[in-house]
């Protein structure tokens, strides 16, 4: 603990600046990481990008997140611990950490911002499943009275979704389906599929 004291009072205030900021930003940086590899880095409530529906606004470019910024204090701090031990002056120290955290933070918002909209493209694929085709996979009641499943092929998987039916009698199970309404992200409206006949 001494020799840690004795370090701390021997750097001098710029040094004092800089270790101050490495150390809680890397443990902040390092817990992102750790929660992004666990799935919890991005949406808490993630749910599989197929089965969501995204609204028509989608999600921009954002420079200044606290992901960014924890980011750009890392790269800030060690490069700037890094640029005094060679000797560089704090002028020069200082640019070099101020370019270095913008770069860093420009590389997070460009990653996260490709994430988003790779994330966007799937999720408006389920908005546009009205007029596909699907099986029934449970019965699905008339009248609304009550949910029945489907399958329906979505980006090449086949996925499950709850469904209900305006119609008056039951769909059967195995019933070749239509959507004719999106509800939620996990709820189909559909009626029969009917193909229509073709005159002779």
């Amino acid at each position: 603990m001494d020799d840690l004291s004795s370090w701390w009072f021997a750097l001098d205030t710029l040094d004092k600046i800089y270790w101050g900021l490495a150390i809680p930003s890397s443990l902040m940086f390092l817990f992102q990481l750790i929660t992004t590899f666990i799935g919890g880095a991005f949406d808490t409530d993630y749910t599989d990008p197929d089965l969501e529906i995204e609204n028509d606004g989608g999600v921009g470019f954002q420079f200044f997140t606290f992901k960014n910024m924890v980011a750009f204090f890392v790269l800030f701090s060690w490069t700037g611990i890094a640029s005094l031990d060679s000797g560089y002056s704090m002028l020069t120290t200082i640019i070099i950490s101020v370019v270095s955290g913008l770069a860093m933070m420009t590389i997070m918002a460009f990653m996260f911002y490709q994430i988003s909209k790779l994330h966007q493209s799937g999720t408006l694929k389920i908005a546009r499943a009205v007029g596909k085709i699907g099986e029934a996979y449970l019965r699905i009641p008339g009248g609304r009275g009550g949910f029945g499943k489907i399958q329906l092929t979505i980006q090449g998987s086949v996925h499950e979704f709850d469904a209900l039916t305006d119609q008056e009698t039951d769909i059967p199970t195995g019933t070749i389906i239509q959507i004719t309404e999106v509800i939620d992200q996990n709820k189909m409206l559909v009626i029969t599929n009917s193909p229509k006949k073709q005159n002779p």
